[in-house]
């Protein structure tokens, strides 16, 4: 602006050339011209010298000073101006002098004197007038202002120079942006997710798309430039440009070129950058889908080890061979592996900057899926195996019952005769010819040919027909020997064919053991005189038949509750991602799949890969399964976790439970009941737990490992009290703590609480005294906290109860009376020295005894680890006097009172009926510790202590006190 202005005062560039191509400078009339500031000034002359080509600048500037209508000092004022600030080369300085007479005669003379004061090294002429001009520029490179043709309008070469600048800079500052915009790119690192690569690409398109604009703006500005500097020659054809018109025509020209040449590049900057982009979004896709895929190819292959099972019956076999079949059928992962990995190729065959990524994936890919679709009819065939030896195992079991009904129903009596004797062994005969067909003849032929399916329970159905063929041939031995002579008949009284089946004995199962003798072998060898393989008492061999039962029932029970898991895990969990179901989810329960199944994976884990291992180890010797229990009550404690989850679990599923998505799944797998249903199943298990144990218990009385029995119940009934208890923690309210600073639950239950206050020598109480407050109390190992129950609402796991918080009793500044009068069911809590004193009623007195007795075991624990910190009483560093009172028992409770100088001055306290109280003081608080006593009103003192005031009393160790009365203020 300053340019301008200044150029629109004081000189302008005509657009005409000296005879030798001089770019003529011409400084018109102005008589404010000393009063432009030297930096404009020279602003104005740098800008001026830098607009002709350097070829014309090369030559060097004319300079036109008209000072015709001035005076001499203003001819030298410029002269000496340019002198000083002109930037580029001069060939020629004419000035027009003053045309007064005076002005002139000065002129002539003081420039001869002042020539030198100029230090120009170049012509300085003085002009008396424009024809003398004109003898050194011609007339047509001069304006009409000095005599020339040439047509100028001032304002119309500034607003040319003005847009012609602007364009530059517009071009300029558009090169700049692009630059830096395309640097920007060039370092953009690749995100690593979908979104914010998709977020980025974006992104980069709308900031593209922005600097587009832009360079159309310009562009459009440059071609709307041109048109403005051809328009002479668009007006008229035969219009000839001068050399300052082609000039500017020229910088356009080149500003236009490199503008477009600008362009050009960007955009194929830019190409390059977006197609990088778009493969990048294309690599994120496909790495999550691999990712994906990996995944549910993984849960494929475990699902697939599920089915390593073999069945316990040719009906389980054979419903598990159709699960595989209906598994497989569902699977769609396999295809979908097989058309990621084409995926991948076409990535590669587009010359996809990652193929060293891509190329792996897709082989591994591959491989998985050719090895899963191996797996899967190796499985089948396996299965298809397992099936027939079911069916060659069955007839062999029934076989063995029938043999065994055989030899049973042979009365004995009738075989002692020849004719008896011959007519048996041609029944075995004939068993053997015709029923024996359709056993196994080879069971070691059966193990060899079958070994990859069979299992323990297998091997015991082959084991059982070795016993029973030995069995059938010492009969038969036995029957001859009789056949071939006679011997004197015995009578022993033949057992009933159908008391022989076992109580226990299922459709199927033998009745023999593949560690014992068959239970047969005791009715129908008893008359070959046998005997037992164990020398058991009936009763103890009752209690082991039970003892078994109860065993089988808790690995029957522990397999299908892995299985049900599994089911779920895979039938629900695993359908919650995958992409073909979620047009069916709610959108409550998208990404709810942690809250709808809380920490169920981690539970079917620990049973399926620890904890139904180990229980089968204890399968001959069930009195032993406590050990068991015991060593894994740590993991058990995971059902904590489940149950604390059930109610956010129930909330979900009333929200949801009529989905599409839940009953195409319960569709699918062919439930009767709902996902509910199952959800029930981890909090049912561990209650199942308490009954089985409870059942071995009464039935090992006596025997090894009843102890770790008794001691599993009780770790599995703790485990069900914690579960009880933290359901009711997580409903507690408006406690701004952190309950976890409170240490481990104790204790909780509903209780009638009183509350008395003393203030001076007055009790203050509630004005509800008659009217007790009813509250929640819960114990913590800190602190006791008292809330107030609300009412339950709702249904299930929101029915129950919520607890706002009403008081907190740090447990440190504690004490306790055990026993309350007019009342067995009431014990007190108070702190202060009892000036708050709480009355608390339980249920029951069992109740009550139960929480006095936990209390006094925290504050027994928070004395000792008092004392373990401060070191012996006696110490000499143990600055705290301190004194303890021994019982000579007596039927009076002991607290300590304290202050800042002596923690116990006296002794104090009032009458109870079953407990001593010793107290000691910690810190500004009083900690209590009980034991049981014998009446009597005497004590011993066993530590010595000073007093501390005139009305205290002096006591020495050993001294015998007796308690005479309480006072007032509740000192002994």
């Amino acid at each position: 602006a300053c340019i301008v202005e200044a150029l629109q005062k004081s000189t302008r560039l005509v657009r005409g050339r000296g005879k030798n191509g001089s770019p003529i400078i011409v400084f018109p009339e102005f008589p404010a011209f000393g009063e432009i500031q030297e930096r404009e000034f020279h602003n104005v002359l740098t800008y001026l010298t830098s607009i002709p080509s350097l070829s014309a600048a090369g030559v060097g500037f004319i300079l036109v000073i008209d000072r015709r209508q001035d005076r001499w000092a203003a001819v030298k004022g410029t002269l000496l101006r340019i002198a000083g600030s002109f930037p580029g080369n001069l060939q020629l300085v004419l000035v027009l002098r003053p045309t007064t007479l005076f002005q002139r005669t000065l002129s002539d003379i003081l420039f001869k004197f002042n020539k030198d004061e100029f230090k120009m090294k170049v012509p300085m002429i003085m002009l008396s007038s424009v024809t003398e001009l004109h003898s050194y520029i011609d007339r047509t490179q001069l304006t009409t202002e000095l005599g020339g043709t040439q047509e100028y309008c001032h304002e119309k070469w500034i607003s040319h120079r003005t847009a012609i600048e602007g364009f530059a800079l517009m071009v300029k500052r558009t090169a700049q942006i692009l630059q830096s915009f395309g640097t920007e790119l060039a370092e953009t690192e690749l995100p690593n997710d979908i979104q914010a690569t998709s977020n980025l690409l974006g992104t980069h398109i709308n900031k593209k798309s922005k600097m587009k604009e832009d360079l159309l703006v310009a562009l459009g500005q440059g071609s709307r430039l041109l048109e403005s500097i051809n328009e002479p020659v668009v007006r008229d054809p035969d219009h000839n440009m001068n050399q300052d018109e082609l000039e500017n025509l020229a910088t356009v020209q080149r500003l236009l070129s490199q503008l477009n040449e600008t362009e050009r590049a960007f955009d194929e900057f830019w190409e390059r950058h977006k197609t990088k982009l778009e493969q990048c979004l294309l690599l994120r896709h496909f790495e999550h889908n691999y990712r994906e895929v990996r995944c549910l190819l993984d849960q494929v292959a475990e699902r697939l080890t599920a089915f390593s099972e073999v069945g316990i019956s040719p009906a389980h076999a054979d419903h598990i061979f159709r699960e595989l079949r209906s598994h497989e059928e569902r699977v769609c992962v396999l295809d979908r592996a097989q058309a990621l990995a084409r995926e991948g190729d076409e990535l590669i065959q587009n010359s996809h900057y990652a193929e060293d990524s891509i190329q792996p994936k897709c082989i591994e890919l591959r491989a998985v899926n050719e090895e899963l679709s191996t797996y899967l009819r190796a499985k089948k065939d396996h299965l298809l195996r397992a099936i027939e030896l079911h069916h060659s195992l069955e007839r062999a079991a029934k076989w063995c019952d029938d043999g065994i009904y055989l030899l049973a129903s042979q009365p004995v009596d009738k075989c002692q005769s020849h004719d008896g004797a011959e007519s048996a062994l041609q029944e075995i005969e004939r068993y053997l010819d015709t029923a024996g067909q359709n056993k196994l003849t080879d069971p070691s032929a059966i193990c060899r040919d079958y070994d990859t399916v069979l299992n323990q329970e297998f091997r015991k159905v082959f084991q059982k027909q070795v016993s029973m063929q030995e069995m059938f041939e010492k009969r038969r031995v036995s029957l001859k020997k009789l056949a071939a002579k006679h011997t004197r008949p015995v009578q022993p009284v033949a057992p009933r064919p159908e008391a022989i089946k076992s109580p226990l004995s299922s459709p199927g199962e033998s009745l023999f053991s593949a560690d014992t003798h068959p239970v047969v072998c005791s009715q129908v060898e008893g008359q070959l005189q046998c005997n037992r393989s164990a020398s058991l008492s009936e009763e103890e061999e009752n209690l082991a038949i039970l003892r078994k039962h109860v065993m089988n029932e808790l690995l029957e029970t522990e397999r299908a509750y892995v299985e049900e898991l599994l089911c779920v895990l895979q039938g629900y969990a695993s359908e919650m991602d995958n992409p073909a179901m979620a047009s069916l989810m709610p959108i409550p329960l998208q990404n709810k799949k942690d809250v709808l199944f809380g920490n169920m994976p981690e539970i079917y884990h620990f049973h399926k890969r620890t904890f139904l291992r180990e229980l089968e180890e204890y399968e001959d010797c069930p009195e032993l399964v406590g050990r068991c229990f015991l060593e894994r009550m740590t993991d058990l404690q995971i059902y904590e976790k489940y149950c604390q989850n059930k109610p956010r679990s129930e909330s979900l599923w009333r929200q949801c439970s009529d989905c599409s998505f839940f009953q195409e799944c319960q569709k699918k797998l062919e439930h009767k009941l709902g996902l509910d249903s199952y959800l029930l199943k981890p909090v049912q298990r561990i209650t199942k737990y308490q009954l089985l144990l409870k059942e071995l218990l009464k039935y090992s009385k006596g025997c090894e490992g009843s102890e770790d029995l008794q001691e599993a119940l009780t770790s599995i009934l703790g485990i069900l009290k914690a579960v009880n208890d933290s359901m009711h923690l997580i409903a507690i309210t408006g406690y701004d703590g952190n309950m976890g600073d409170l240490g481990r639950l104790l204790m909780q239950g509903s209780f009638s609480v009183w509350t008395e206050h003393k203030k001076g020598h007055a009790k203050v109480k509630d004005m509800a005294r008659f009217k007790p407050m009813q509250r929640h109390l819960f114990l913590h190992e800190k602190a006791l906290l008292f809330c107030k129950r609300r009412e339950e609402n709702g249904e299930g796991y929101e029915k129950a109860p919520s607890y706002s918080f009403k008081q907190s009793l740090n447990m440190s500044a504690v004490g306790i009376t055990e026993n309350a009068k007019g009342d067995n069911k009431k014990f007190e809590v108070w702190c202060n020295s009892r000036e708050e004193v709480y009355i608390v009623q339980a249920p029951t007195s069992e109740v009550k005894t139960t929480w006095v007795k936990e209390i006094r075991k925290v504050l027994t624990m928070q004395l000792e680890a008092y004392r373990g910190r401060q070191g012996s009483p006696t110490s000499p560093d143990h600055k705290t006097k301190r004194h303890e009172i021994k019982s000579d028992p007596t039927p009076f409770g002991f607290k300590g009172t304290s202050s800042h100088n002596d923690p116990i001055h006296c002794i104090c306290g009032r009458p109870w009926s079953l407990h001593l109280i010793i107290s000691t003081v910690v810190g500004q608080g009083v900690l209590i510790y009980r034991q049981p006593f014998l009446p009597s009103d005497k004590y011993r003192v066993v530590s010595d202590c000073e007093k501390g005031e005139a009305q205290d009393m002096s006591v020495k160790s050993g001294e015998m006190v007796q308690l005479i009365k309480e006072g007032d203020d509740g000192q002994w």
